[in-house]
C-alpha cells in the first residue's frame, strides 16, 4: 500500500517580480541522499539561486538545502553547487541565450516528480529595470481589486 506523499514544491516567488521570463526549462538535480532527504521534508530555499554554466554543464549555485538532521558524519554542505541534468540541445540553447547581454538563468520552482526525483524548473531570464517593477505591482494591484468585486 502506498503512502499518500505530500507535494514538495519550493518557489522563488522573486524571480517574477525581478526578470521576464522568456524561454523554461525543466532538469533533474544530481543531489546526495542526505540532500534529498532534506528537500522531501521541505527544507531547501532558492530564493537566492542562479545557475552558470562551466565546461558545457549547467550547475546551480547559491541553492540552500539544509543539512538532513539524521545524516551524522555523512552530511552534506548547504550551499555547494549542484549539477544539472539537461540534454545537450537545451544547454547549447541556454549557452546560446546568455552570452547575449542581460540575460541570466534563474531557478523558479524545485519540486520532487511523481517518479520520485528532484526537479528544478529553470528559465531564461532578462532583469526588470525600477519602471517594469512599478507596472507589475500597479497590474498585480489591479487584479487584486477585480477580484475583490465579483
Amino acid at each position: 500500500m502506498k503512502k499518500a506523499a505530500k507535494r514538495i514544491e519550493i518557489k522563488n516567488k522573486k524571480a517574477q517580480f525581478e526578470y521576464f521570463l522568456l524561454d523554461e526549462f525543466t532538469a533533474g538535480l544530481v543531489l546526495t541522499g542526505s540532500e534529498i532527504k532534506s528537500i522531501r521534508e521541505g527544507k531547501a530555499s532558492i530564493a537566492e539561486a542562479y545557475c552558470a554554466i562551466y565546461q558545457g554543464e549547467v550547475y546551480v549555485k547559491n541553492m540552500h538545502i539544509a543539512e538532513y538532521r539524521h545524516g551524522g558524519y555523512a552530511n552534506h554542505d548547504p550551499k555547494r553547487d549542484r549539477k544539472l541534468l539537461l540534454s545537450r540541445r537545451e544547454i547549447k540553447r541556454l549557452t546560446v541565450k546568455t552570452v547575449e547581454k542581460g540575460l541570466t538563468i534563474v531557478p523558479l520552482l524545485l519540486f520532487i516528480s511523481e517518479s520520485g526525483y528532484a526537479k528544478l524548473n529553470i528559465a531564461i531570464a532578462k532583469g526588470k529595470k525600477f519602471y517594469d517593477k512599478r507596472d507589475s505591482i500597479k497590474s498585480r494591484d489591479i487584479e487584486r481589486d477585480a477580484s475583490r468585486q465579483l
